[in-house]
């Protein structure tokens, strides 16, 4: 199952990087299928440019978990409307988040950026 990347944006985005392993008996495809379901629906109300979920391959990989989430967002703004919308723990987001976060385990999570920034200004740099 793939993920919903970009949507077509152009410009440099935020990324919420998200590490995890299954939970013992867990499915991973049951795993894919809750992932399409809940970040499917916070890309279909635009509250994330999009998303892809990635699984090691030949056990390859430091760190982490077994499975990455990357979720792309427009800017913090973005990012934080999704968080707002979420931590509501109301419905339908609750139980869509649910259906992920019981699946999983050894949660780890960093932000990265596009690089270089776009307003980036060459030249007048003192570090």
């Amino acid at each position: 199952m793939r993920g919903r990347p970009g949507r077509g944006i152009i410009g440099a985005m935020d990324v919420y990087e998200i590490h995890v392993d299954l939970k013992p008996g867990v499915s991973d495809m049951d795993f894919a299928a809750a992932v399409d379901g809940y970040l499917g629906s916070l890309a279909d109300e635009e509250l994330i440019a999009g998303w892809r979920l990635l699984r090691r391959k030949l056990g390859f990989g430091s760190g982490g978990g077994e499975f990455k989430l990357l979720i792309e967002v427009r800017d913090l703004a973005q990012l934080d409307a999704a968080f707002q919308e979420v931590s509501t723990r109301a419905e339908p987001f609750e139980g869509l988040h649910h259906g992920v976060n019981s699946l999983v385990t050894n949660f780890s999570a960093s932000l990265y950026r596009d690089f270089p920034d776009p307003q980036r200004v060459r030249g007048q740099e003192r570090f």
